[in-house]
């Protein structure tokens, strides 16, 4: 081989083979320390397009797995509500059957009555309020507006009968739309004289029972009721000039003779005024009287108007069930999607609106046995619907993890880096680059033999 010093070929060519061997350290020491054997597209392009699809899915189905879970806290939740429902309709069950028997007087019925209405609203209340991640899961759907309640059976069954009683007798409808609330006015009877003197209208049944000279102010809601003709009277107290002579009416007894058919305040059996010595008992008459559609009915002073007022809620017509569709796949396609309905489960949806187990015999008690038989097993349908889907979704889970760990595992082999035989590469080009040098510096002390030939 000629001796030349232009061109250090041999120091070239080392220089090169050190130049690839540093290339490749660096990439093995990009993946050791990456934990990546893909690191850019250009490291593996095909692997890289693989196992990009691969984490879609990873991640996509992940995220599906914790939506079951979330669909599986939503069962739970109204599954929980139900179960309330259902100790509270046991409990009816049992009022009802109790109120059937004959044992009891018309009184103690009323008392029983008194706790049914409140299990009634509150088993009404809970199907309102239910809801999970603010999703009403009790409401319904009203033409496909998920939880929105509305009022118009009440208001239609209501609204002649209240509207001359209401504090605005010119709106409507009766029913706010939105509340299912409507308000009466209490008005202060100045006028109408309960008493048995000329000059007053008296309730004289008997002779025994003449209340002369004496009057009972009283606080008045109506006109009320069919054609709007009847009139609710409270009895509040009783004034005037009493006669020592003359046994005098207690309030308790005038409530009774005016409410007595036929007298001159209900002649011929048409019962035109009903009168209360309380407004609690008159609040309570009109929740009897009207129960399929008012809820509740209650007083308060209205500091706006400064009058008292009644405040009366009414129960929410029927809805179609809410439906909720739980995505539980990594793709768009219809059977990626669970799924479930959940009935309106408010008192009118169960039949149990106006709820009576009143009367001086137990026949309306023993009827009401029969409905509350119903509408227990409603709830029941529900609730073993919604456990079949709680079982379905837990499956779902465990499919959902397993493919999630399967597909895991195959992306890791395509994009991970095996560490032992990355560290035998990284060793080699280790000692490599280290020869690499040295050969680098022997080529580069090779030309200064021609030193030799020019002394």
């Amino acid at each position: 081989m000629a001796m030349i010093v232009k061109h250090n070929l041999t120091a070239m060519n080392s220089n090169r083979m050190l130049g690839l061997t540093t290339a490749s350290q660096a990439k093995a020491t990009e993946k050791l320390s990456s934990g990546y054997k893909i690191n850019r597209a250009a490291d593996d392009a095909a692997g890289l397009a693989i196992s990009e699809k691969m984490r879609k899915q990873i991640r996509g189905l992940t995220q599906a797995s914790l939506n079951a879970q979330d669909g599986i806290s939503a069962v739970q939740t109204a599954d929980g509500a139900l179960n309330e429902v259902h100790d509270m309709m046991h409990r009816l069950a049992e009022l009802t059957v109790k109120a059937a028997n004959g044992t009891l007087s018309e009184t103690d019925r009323q008392a029983v009555q008194n706790e049914v209405d409140e299990l009634v609203s509150e088993v009404d209340r809970v199907s309102t309020t239910t809801k999970f991640n603010e999703l009403y899961l009790m409401r319904g759907s009203n033409n496909g507006d998920v939880a929105r309640l509305s009022y118009s059976t009440a208001n239609n069954a209501l609204e002649s009968t209240f509207s001359a009683a209401a504090v605005d007798p010119t709106k409507t409808p009766l029913v706010n739309s939105g509340t299912g609330v409507f308000n009466l006015k209490v008005e202060n009877d100045t006028t109408t004289a309960f008493g048995d003197s000329p000059t007053q209208q008296g309730v004289n049944l008997d002779d025994s029972d003449i209340a002369k000279n004496t009057t009972y102010s009283a606080k008045t809601i109506g006109p009320v009721g069919a054609g709007a003709t009847k009139t609710y009277y409270v009895l509040v107290e009783q004034t005037g000039a009493d006669d020592p002579n003359i046994e005098n009416l207690s309030v308790s007894q005038l409530v009774k003779n005016i409410n007595k058919t036929p007298n001159q305040y209900n002649p011929d059996g048409d019962i035109q005024v009903k009168a209360f010595s309380s407004m609690a008992e008159l609040t309570s008459a009109l929740k009897a009287d009207y129960g399929e559609n008012i809820k509740t009915v209650s007083s308060y002073y209205n500091k706006d108007t400064n009058q008292l007022e009644l405040r009366a809620e009414t129960f929410a017509d029927m809805n179609d069930p809410v439906d909720v569709s739980l995505h539980v796949g990594a793709d768009s396609s219809s059977d990626n999607k669970i799924y479930m309905n959940i009935a309106q489960l408010s008192a009118r949806a169960l039949g149990i609106n106006g709820l009576d187990v009143r009367g001086d015999t137990g026949d309306a008690a023993t009827a009401a046995i029969d409905v509350i038989g119903d509408a227990l097993q409603r709830v029941s349908n529900q609730r073993a619907a919604l456990g079949a889907i709680q079982n379905r979704l837990e499956h779902t889970i465990a499919n959902l993890d397993n493919i999630v760990e399967n597909t895991t595992s195959a992306e890791a082999a395509i994009r991970d880096t095996d560490m032992a035989t990355q560290m035998v590469t990284y060793s080699n080009n280790q000692i490599l680059a280290q020869a690499g040098q040295a050969m680098l510096a022997q080529s580069n002390q090779a030309t200064s033999g021609v030193l030799s030939l020019l002394q």
